[in-house]
């Protein structure tokens, strides 16, 4: 799901008509923090993490978005677009695997993005269901929980560092790869990545994110391509909005 375009068009409606001017990177760095914030305290559901997140980015400008637009972008991302070749690649990828979804989202909202990516998964564990976001260790947890596969069996494909893969290697996932980003992937996450270089240390994110890597290293961003073996119990896809620190390749 294209959830950077989602976000900026949300934010964008609120901010726009207030003649607020601000870069699409500055937009979503804002919401980036904001969203963190909201998802480190008690659970809320994400409709709502995103009516607060937008009311901390209207703060951060010096505005209160009203109570109809918290709601419209706490509800819009059933809105959110599907990348154009996010439904075929998954469609090939059921013929050889069993499929999963990890998202930090309600059931209802994923409800919109599942329709727009046109495939059945085998599992789906959202954030509602789990009580908590990732990268906390519960929502892994109860995914294991559903799978009963050997943690190492499972390949865990996602772009969020913070989000997915720390947590998911420090957990025995080994076989792990960080997806493709076509649109640029603009959004940073708690400073972890810098212009000028698109290399970080998994321990650093480890830090963050409360969780030690199973193995000390670093992870360079950019395209991996992922080859598929035969065996049907191995796959996971997180395709959902989930945010985190990726850059272009």
């Amino acid at each position: 799901i294209d959830w950077e375009t989602g976000i900026l068009s949300g934010l964008r409606a609120a901010l726009d008509p207030r003649g607020i001017v601000a870069s699409d990177e500055a937009l979503l760095q804002r919401f980036a923090a904001a969203e963190a914030a909201v998802e480190a305290g008690p659970y809320r559901r994400y409709r709502d993490v995103l009516a607060e997140s937008l009311v901390q980015v209207g703060a951060s400008f010096g505005i209160e978005p009203s109570a109809q637009e918290q709601a419209a972008f706490g509800g819009s991302v059933v809105d959110w677009p599907a990348f154009l070749d996010s439904s075929a690649a998954l469609v090939s990828l059921a013929t050889r695997f069993r499929l999963g979804i990890l998202t930090n989202c309600d059931d209802d909202l994923f409800a919109g993005s599942n329709r727009r990516l046109g495939v059945a998964f085998d599992w789906i564990v959202t954030a509602q269901q789990a009580g908590s976001y990732k990268p906390r260790v519960a929502n892994f947890e109860m995914l294991f929980d559903r799978l009963q596969i050997p943690r190492e069996r499972i390949l865990h494909v996602a772009q969020s560092l913070f989000h997915d893969h720390v947590p998911a290697k420090a957990l025995g996932q080994r076989r792990n790869a960080i997806g493709e980003c076509d649109t640029g992937c603009r959004l940073l996450r708690h400073g972890e990545l810098r212009r000028g270089g698109n290399r970080l240390t998994i321990p650093a994110i480890g830090r963050a994110t409360g969780v030690r890597s199973a193995e000390p290293g670093t992870s360079r961003m950019g395209p991996v391509h992922v080859r598929a073996d035969a065996r049907r119990d191995a796959g996971v896809r997180d395709a959902a909005p989930a945010g985190g620190s990726v850059w272009p390749p």
